[in-house]
């Protein structure tokens, strides 16, 4: 070559050792690059027997344990769990590995939904294989589950910065349909990963639930002590060891939590620890029998008052009502608003007298967070101004790149504690199964880094409030979640009352929805109008019949709680349940009226002249005096008869009254009496009774047949007087002329002597005629009718009483 290049070149090849530098570094690019792509090549051949995807999740891969939650650089992480093959083939040439997600950690809270829900293995997005650290499988046949552990130094899983990674728990092997070994079946879970503990700490509220449905009918045992009565024995498996209640008490003693609690189950607990009955099949209160949870109620008060001193407690109303349908449906019912007030005033009473505590009162928690402002105004008019809603009803229209405070002023006074809706479903579900368990512990320990990671220079307060039942599963699954937050590096924990009080983020919505927005889903389960208008019509009559009681008490708390239990918010999707409970306080109190009644009167009355006595007699069966009430009888004609006037009535518990009315009549004739008990605002009182009194008034006619009847029988006894007169005087001639010593005859003593035998025998006819006559001015006598006041027949219970205090 004559060109200068071309010399160069020349040169070069025939001097290999004197090439220029340029021409070296092209030589060592060239074969780098070379390099790369025989690598590639080689890996391009292997990686699809040992990693290619399946087309499905032919083994179900479940992961039981992952220790520790949260990993440091020198720990191990040690997994355990199940396989199973669901295909048709053996699987064979089987092991167990680990994958880590390229591309780091994950960017968003988001992005752990997702990648938990996702189908089959993608080597793109699951990554591949850590060598060296697999776990070999026997052979799977269809069908066949097998246990496995893999260990795997947290060193070896080359995490880099903080965050949350995705880790794959994964099955490769190989069926005689493919011929080579492919990825069969993978379960992703997460690993929290944070080491230069830079960020501001977020503080968590958790919110720890003591709730349960109501379990008390409102009418109790016919015993001296008025024992109550449990629809079912439910509640004592839940208090004894292992049991729901059990659990929650035992696991939250130890955790850094706010309790939450319905003052009813303390009530209805406190019951417990004495005797009580339990109903029979179908509800049966008429054939119960004795309930077995005593002993474990007594422990587990003792147990609850020791976990909640020095804690923090929201006492909720009595009986948690559905604050939700009251605001839809109740609030418009008259008397309704009331319920709510009193529910949250006995909350008070109820937990300084069974625990010796005084809660927290002012705080309202709506179905599921759900608010609107139409809860809003029933929450606050009920005294609170805390409002625990959630943050998928409250929502950030303005979305912020990071979870808000959850503290938001929403007008009035009032602050709306916005729970962070994530966290507070991760333990919904089945969490009897360890691999549910073990994936939303580690779910709800992720999401709490990333909420500090979104912005690691503010620091925030969440409020978790997971569902009002948690099983005793979901309970285990909680505390461990909660235990493993508080001990990491990104989180602390606070009560409820400086959650409430922590400072408003300006970026955070204040907004409440409007009622539009409320979700159908929540509004079709709540209690309708006509519920709560059957409520407050039993609360009427139940007004109407504390008037006349002696001992109000023993009759307001049982009824007064048994309505609250009736619009609590437990009672959603159990409608049927609920219309139930509420028809059985009604009959309950229909029972009770009617102890209290007029005894029904037989036959006809007879009132002979114009004025005379009419007898009705009252009955009280309960167990306390009856006062107050007022006996009128009025008179279907008018003015034909006045049946007397109204007469108080007082009757002792077990006895009976007979009041006596002193009725005028105008005319003979018919008449129909009407009597009806008063209260003394003159409220009809129970049932009426009618009998028909027979008015026989004595003519001017009847009254001359009579006068001359009397007339005859004078004359006929002056007759006879004389006659007897005669008789004597005639004997005592005969005697004279017998000669009776000579003594004078003495006719005025011996007629003296005869009329004082006449008069004996007239007064012996009118002993006989008068016997059996109306006596003190009573009147004819009615059959059936008691006399003016009986004591208790008998000493025994008078059956269903009113119920005792609880």
């Amino acid at each position: 070559m004559t060109t200068r290049d071309g010399q160069r070149v020349g040169e070069a090849a025939q001097h290999p050792g004197t090439a220029p530098a340029r021409t070296r570094l092209r030589r060592a690019a060239a074969l780098l690059a070379g390099a790369a792509m025989f690598a590639g090549l080689l890996q391009a051949q292997t990686a699809p027997a040992a990693y290619a995807a399946s087309s499905g999740q032919d083994v179900d891969v479940s992961v039981d344990t992952l220790s520790p939650t949260v990993p440091s650089k020198g720990d191990t992480l040690t997994v355990t769990g199940t396989v199973t093959n669901k295909g048709k083939q053996t699987v064979t040439d089987a092991e167990m590995g680990v994958e880590v997600a390229p591309g780091g950690p994950l960017t968003s809270r988001s992005a752990i939904g997702t990648a938990a829900g996702r189908g089959t293995y993608s080597p793109g997005i699951d990554g591949y294989e850590i060598s060296g650290h697999t776990a070999a499988l026997e052979d799977l046949p269809a069908g066949v589950s097998r246990p496995f552990t893999l260990t795997i130094p947290v060193k070896d899983l080359q995490l880099g910065s903080d965050g949350v990674y995705q880790l794959g728990i994964s099955l490769a092997g190989q069926t005689r349909a493919t011929g080579y070994r492919q990825i069969l079946g993978v379960e992703r879970t997460f690993l929290p990963w944070y080491r230069t503990a830079t960020a501001k700490s977020t503080r968590y509220t958790f919110l720890w639930p003591l709730i349960d449905r109501p379990h008390l009918a409102v009418r109790s045992e016919g015993d001296d002590q008025q024992s109550p009565i449990f629809l079912d024995d439910n509640l004592a498996q839940d208090l004894a060891p292992g049991g729901r209640l059990q659990q929650l008490v035992t696991l939250g003693r130890n955790l850094p939590v706010t309790w939450v609690v319905d003052p009813d189950l303390i009530a209805t607990v406190d019951a417990m620890t004495r005797r009580y009955q339990v109903a029979g099949p179908g509800g049966d209160l008429d054939h119960t029998t004795s309930g077995t949870g005593t002993d474990d109620a007594k422990r587990w008060l003792t147990d609850l008052k020791t976990a909640l001193t020095g804690d923090d407690v929201v006492a909720l109303p009595f009986s948690d009502p559905d604050i939700a349908s009251i605001a839809h449906h109740g609030k418009n019912v008259a008397g309704t608003l009331a319920h709510l007030n009193t529910a949250t005033e006995l909350a008070t009473t109820t937990f300084e007298t069974v625990l010796h505590i005084t809660p927290a009162t002012d705080v309202a928690w709506p179905v599921q967070g759900a608010v609107d402002p139409s809860i809003v105004d029933v929450a606050t008019s009920a005294g609170a101004d805390k409002i625990i809603a959630r943050s998928d009803s409250l929502g950030e229209p303005g979305k912020p790149k990071y979870t808000p405070t959850s503290a938001r002023p929403i007008g009035g006074g009032t602050t709306a504690v916005v729970a962070d809706a994530g966290l507070s479903e991760g333990f919904d579900g089945d969490m009897m199964r360890a691999e549910n368990a073990t994936l939303a512990i580690q779910k709800f320990v992720a999401q709490t880094l990333m909420v500090t990671m979104q912005a690691p220079e503010r620091q925030r307060s969440i409020v978790v409030a997971p569902q009002r039942m948690p099983s005793a599963s979901q309970a285990q699954a909680m505390a461990q979640a909660i235990t493993s937050v508080e001990s990491s590096a990104w989180a602390e924990t606070a009560d409820f009352s400086d959650a409430a009080k922590a400072t408003p983020d300006p970026l955070a919505n204040r907004t409440v929805p409007r009622g539009s927005a409320y979700p159908a889903s929540l509004r079709k389960r709540e209690l309708s109008t006509e519920a709560f208008r059957q409520i407050q019509a039993t609360q009427a009559r139940l007004n109407g019949f504390l008037v006349i009681l002696s001992r109000k008490d023993r009759v307001t708390t049982p009824f007064t709680t048994a309505l609250l239990r009736s619009m609590s918010t437990e009672w959603r999707g159990n409608s049927g349940g609920a219309a139930s409970f509420r028809s059985a306080i009604g009959a309950y109190l229909s029972d009770l009226m009617g102890l209290v009644q007029i005894l029904p009167k037989t036959g006809t009355l007879t009132l002979s002249g114009r004025s005379g006595t009419i007898p009705v007699t009252v009955k009280n069966e309960l167990g306390q005096t009856i006062e107050g009430l007022q006996l009128e009888l009025s008179s279907s004609q008018g003015n034909s008869m006045d049946p007397g006037d109204p007469q108080p009535v007082t009757v002792e518990g077990g006895h009976t009254r007979s009041l006596k009315f002193a009725a005028t009549a105008a005319r003979n004739g018919l008449n129909t009496i009407t009597a009806q008990l008063y209260t003394k605002d003159h409220v009809a009182y129970g049932k009426p009774i009618t009998f028909t009194v027979d008015v026989t008034s004595i003519t001017s006619t009847v009254m001359l047949v009579i006068a001359a009847g009397l007339l005859l029988l004078v004359l006929a006894g002056v007759r006879m007087y004389h006659q007897r007169k005669r008789r004597a005087a005639g004997e005592d001639g005969d005697d004279e002329g017998d000669g009776n010593d000579g003594e004078d005859p003495d006719p005025q003593g011996a007629e003296a002597a005869e009329d004082g035998e006449d008069a004996e025998e007239d007064t012996a006819d009118g002993t006989a005629k008068g016997t059996g006559g109306a006596q003190d001015g009573a009147g004819p006598g009615q059959p059936g009718d008691p006399a003016p006041d009986t004591a208790a027949q008998s000493k025994d219970p008078s059956g269903t009483g009113e119920k005792v205090d609880r």
